[in-house]
């Protein structure tokens, strides 16, 4: 993999910035891991789970493997791979697939990025172990200061045999075999009542918060009451759909739409509404911000803005989705924010969107309406 041009690689159209690359080290250590097995496979052998930009997947088709499967869970990603797979005359080398079981039907190699969420990684796990070939092995990357011995725990239990590579440039390669498939029926998405919202929340493993209902979300949805009529409304970022749902339960004839990069998000927020009774009323859709969106069409848009990119503290995800909500909202529209009260964003909501208030304030987070000008 030493001629691999790693330096290609572009994050485009995901955050750009001088601290946040397009590869590190981890998809250099799987990729060179895993190097022979790639070049002996058959078309369909090999499967990449998490690649963040394309570099484990592009790397595997520059060592000659075909037919890969790829699963991101990031639409940005996506989109990123696919701009990169251009430059690099390779876009016919891959497919992209849900995270489900034609995804690793008899796949032999599996190329994952380890994702910081345990949960994750035992949905990815029991994935695997279920439908891939008997004589799979994943070789499954991370960042030392992001890994723990809890990951080994979790590819235990649906693997016999787990190894690590030796560290190098900060990074490790678990390596998992013999996968031996758990009795019963699959366990996700997830599910949890909560009592005191009378709400059922459903989660895929990579799903913000899982079940929980974070503490974010929890502050906004006491201000849910003072919104302004409208006939309809966006929940930008939704991630397991709590707030969308909770809106449409509280205002039957209002139509809502529930929006999130992530996959996981957008099949946890489709589950959550059909639980709760409203999925006539709630549209969930994969998007990459409100790129989907008209300019001057959106009423109303409530928004709990992370504030990662993947690892990495970093505003810029944040800067994004307010410029959309700008570009989107008609004037007098309104958006509403749910941030950390340390990050300070009112001053960038006053520039990007217009005339911002505070609506409430606890020891944590700060909830602001934004008025489109």
């Amino acid at each position: 993999m030493t001629d691999f041009p790693f330096d290609r690689l572009r994050r485009w159209p995901d955050i750009e910035a001088a601290n946040l690359c397009a590869s590190d080290a981890t998809d250099r250590l799987v990729l060179a891991a895993a190097d022979s097995e790639i070049a002996a496979s058959l078309p369909g052998d090999v499967v990449v789970i998490g690649d963040r930009y394309g570099a484990l997947t592009l790397g595997a088709a520059w060592v000659g493997a075909a037919g890969i499967r790829v699963h991101q869970d990031g639409l940005s990603g996506e989109r990123a791979l696919a701009n990169n797979a251009a430059t690099l005359s390779a876009a016919d080398r891959f497919a992209n697939v849900p995270l489900e079981a034609s995804a690793v039907d008899g796949a032999r190699i599996v190329l994952l990025q380890l994702p910081r969420s345990l949960d994750a990684l035992a949905e990815i796990a029991e994935l695997v172990a279920r439908h891939a070939a008997a004589d799979v092995t994943v070789f499954a990357g991370g960042r030392v200061k992001h890994m723990t011995y809890a990951m080994n725990d979790v590819l235990g239990e649906y693997f016999g045999s787990v190894t690590a590579s030796l560290a190098q440039q900060k990074s490790r390669v678990l390596l998992a075999r013999e996968p031996h498939p758990p009795a019963g029926d699959p366990v996700w998405p997830a599910r949890e009542f909560h009592g005191d919202l009378g709400l059922w929340v459903y989660a895929h493993g990579a799903a913000f918060a899982g079940t929980k209902v974070d503490i974010g979300t929890r502050f906004l949805l006491g201000f849910l009451d003072g919104l302004p009529a409208a006939e309809t409304a966006i929940d930008l970022g939704c991630g397991t759909g709590i707030l969308a749902t909770a809106l449409a339960r509280a205002r039957p004839a209002m139509s809502v739409t529930a929006t999130d990069q992530s996959a996981s998000a957008v099949a946890s927020a489709r589950q959550t509404a059909s639980a709760n009774g409203v999925a006539d009323r709630v549209r969930v859709v994969r998007d990459d911000g409100l790129s989907g969106w008209t300019d001057a069409s959106a009423e109303l848009i409530l928004l709990n803005p992370p504030f990662h990119v993947g690892a990495t503290v970093h505003a810029g995800i944040a800067g994004k989705l307010f410029d959309e909500a700008a570009r989107v909202l008609r004037p007098g529209g309104e958006l509403w924010t749910v941030w950390n009260s340390h990050l300070g964003y009112r001053a960038a909501l006053e520039r990007t969107v217009g005339p911002t208030r505070q609506l409430g304030r606890n020891s944590k987070f700060t909830v602001t309406v934004s008025v489109k000008r």
